[in-house]
């Protein structure tokens, strides 16, 4: 597909992932859809986008919730005429032991509230906007590509159970969609990240930095903008569809 004039929905674009992935769609001439719940990083990643020339616009939205993610995506139709690309970026982490033990004795436990919260967002928001984007998309007779955060994560890491299961959810629904949806033009592709310099881990101190990249082949963090080139070569390149690309610099959980 053919990057410049198309309209590109990014949740989770306030920050982040979400922000580096908008300034290099932006860059390739796209038509931005801004979708986050923090108003003033929504009006941040627009003006970074404007400032390069792209056109811009940002939806306050709940993902977890179905009828403001109808809104949404019915607002991002009537303001650019239709949907091309869907990145379904927007996610949170309340990680925890699934039963932590002090002593021999166990002291908690995953609250139900960290589980639902993360498969919330990380999950059924995925579903929903992408459920919803593939509607619009397939109204339009235009095709489109999906393209899903997942994390490598999605193979197990300790620590993460809502996390983990979330991201392989992400995974799996992403071969699904594509093998349902290559009859309306539609490919769905996913991207897998390791650890990445976002807000959080880039704010490390050096120590803990490099206990983090010491098991990483390639002794770094990924930048956001790798994870942006990657969304990019999926949505360019019309062969690549039902697949996860792995993106860690090498390393395996």
């Amino acid at each position: 597909m053919e990057i410049a004039g198309k309209t590109v929905a990014i949740t989770g674009g306030g920050r982040g992932l979400g922000r580096a992935m908008a300034v290099e769609f932006a860059k390739k001439g796209a038509v931005l859809a801004l979708i986050d719940l923090n108003e003033a990083d929504l009006a941040e990643t627009r003006s970074l986008c404007t400032a390069i020339g792209s056109t811009a616009r940002t939806y306050t939205c709940n993902v977890t919730n179905e009828d403001a993610v109808s809104a949404t995506m019915d607002a991002i139709v009537k303001d650019a005429g239709h949907i091309d690309v869907l990145i379904n970026n927007a996610g949170i982490v309340k990680d925890g032991l699934l039963i932590k033990v002090k002593d021999g004795t166990v002291v908690g436990k995953m609250g139900l509230d960290q589980w639902n919260a993360v498969i919330g967002v990380n999950l059924t928001g995925v579903f929903l906007c992408g459920r919803e984007a593939a509607e619009r998309m397939i109204r339009s007779g235009k095709g489109g590509v999906i393209v899903n955060i997942s994390s490598i994560s999605k193979d197990g890491n300790a620590g993460q159970t809502n996390y983990s299961a979330a991201k392989a959810g992400v995974a799996a629904m992403t071969t699904v969609w594509a093998k349902e949806l290559a009859r309306f033009n539609i490919r769905a592709g996913a991207i897998a990240p390791g650890y990445c310099a976002t807000d959080i881990l880039a704010n490390m101190s050096p120590e803990t930095l490099a206990k983090v990249t010491a098991p990483v082949p390639l002794k770094r963090l990924g930048q956001p903008s790798e994870v942006a080139n990657a969304a990019t070569f999926i949505v360019e390149n019309e062969f690549f569809t039902g697949r996860t690309l792995y993106l860690d610099g090498g390393l395996r959980l």
